[in-house]
């Protein structure tokens, strides 16, 4: 008899943890879609776990504050897509192509990942202050390309502001004018980008036009 009552209460608790997972995630489903939305800095707690679809005092059982919630929020949504970069550029050994191979996968999110591409316009310029995800890695491609003489650029970080700038107004203007812009205006960026960071035109071209891996069902 004491086996059985031992073996329910850890059946009970395996339950409660799966509610208590189940809770905080739709926690964070309703923090990436308010990012999403704009309304990340004006949304209230009530609002996001009325979001949720749960209780407001539940929201304090796993989040200190709302603060930390779009934290977490981001960090995941961004660490995620970051790992599914590493998974496109693992063969690849030149800086510049992995620079540019990321930079074409993301410039490409409005069309395979729209809810991912509503989120980083919706985060905006706060990306860069995210210490997982997309800008830590390409902070790190870009200083790799300076060391290895590829990228003449001076300052890794002023570049990685350029190049998050031109992600985000290209995702945009793909937003709010879709007939606008195609994907090939995803490589000719890509290919101004390098050639600002000093690889030559020629070669800039050549590896803006390289096949990309798909992606559309990753």
């Amino acid at each position: 008899m004491a086996q059985t009552a031992t073996t329910g209460k850890a059946a009970g608790s395996t339950r409660l943890d799966r509610r208590k997972a189940r809770t905080r995630q739709a926690l964070i489903d309703a923090a990436v879609g308010l990012i999403a939305e704009g309304r990340g800095e004006r949304a209230s707690i009530q609002e996001i776990t009325d979001a949720a679809d749960i209780g407001f005092g539940s929201f304090y059982n796993h989040f200190e504050s709302k603060d930390e919630l779009f934290r977490t929020a981001s960090e995941e949504v961004l660490e995620r897509w970051g790992r599914m970069i590493d998974r496109a550029c693992a063969d690849l050994g030149d800086p510049a192509e992995v620079f540019a191979t990321s930079f074409r996968i993301s410039g490409r999110l409005g069309w395979t990942h729209p809810d991912l591409a509503r989120f980083i316009t919706g985060a905006g310029l706060d990306l860069l202050d995210i210490p997982r995800g997309l800008a830590p890695r390409a902070l790190r491609d870009i200083k790799l390309g300076q060391e290895a003489g590829r990228f003449t650029i001076p300052n890794a970080e002023v570049a990685l502001s350029t190049v998050a700038g031109a992600l985000l107004g290209l995702l945009r203007v793909h937003q709010q004018q879709p007939e606008q812009i195609d994907e090939t205006a995803v490589d000719q960026l890509a290919e101004a980008i390098l050639r600002m960071f000093g690889i030559p035109a020629r070669e800039a071209k050549r590896v803006a036009a390289r096949e990309l891996p798909d992606i559309a069902a990753w």
